[in-house]
């Protein structure tokens, strides 16, 4: 059985990431929901809608996304995994969130290893270069790259 992903980040990243996410894996509607934590809405009311929504995923293990360590999400998110069959994982982003969602049949520390490498192996300085089949001119001090 597949893992269950509960995204909870504050608003409107949850929901944001997983639209992401359906568009590029359109079959897994219900093993991956988001919770938006708006800005003033109370630490309980939040964490029962969390509990409610791990109730909802209906799967023996959930790996649990948060966007910050320290903030609101993931302080609500301390309070509703228990460590063995939900497990949490601050800074979440789109390729951490991609592979989780790919590995989503592998064992929940397997997938934790993976949403931490996935996030990581992520993040590189881009090289800027020009653009295919285009020389810059020797002359041109001024680049305005993004008009391209």
């Amino acid at each position: 059985m597949n893992t269950g992903i509960l995204i909870i980040a504050h608003a409107p990243l949850a929901s944001a990431m997983r639209a992401a996410v359906l568009h590029v894996f359109p079959d897994v509607e219900m093993g991956v929901l988001a919770l938006d934590v708006p800005p003033n809405e109370s630490p309980d009311v939040t964490r029962e809608q969390a509990l409610l929504m791990l109730a909802q995923l209906a799967t023996p293990n959930t790996l649990v996304l948060t966007d910050v360590f320290g903030a609101t999400p993931c302080n609500i998110a301390q309070k509703v995994v228990d460590g063995v069959h939900s497990k949490l994982v601050a800074g979440v982003n789109l390729p951490m969130l991609l592979r989780t969602v790919n590995y989503r049949h592998e064992a929940l520390d397997v997938l934790v290893a993976r949403a931490l490498a996935g996030g990581t192996q992520s993040i590189m300085q881009v090289a800027v270069t020009v653009p295919q089949n285009q020389q810059r001119k020797i002359n041109d001090q001024q680049q305005h790259d993004h008009s391209q």
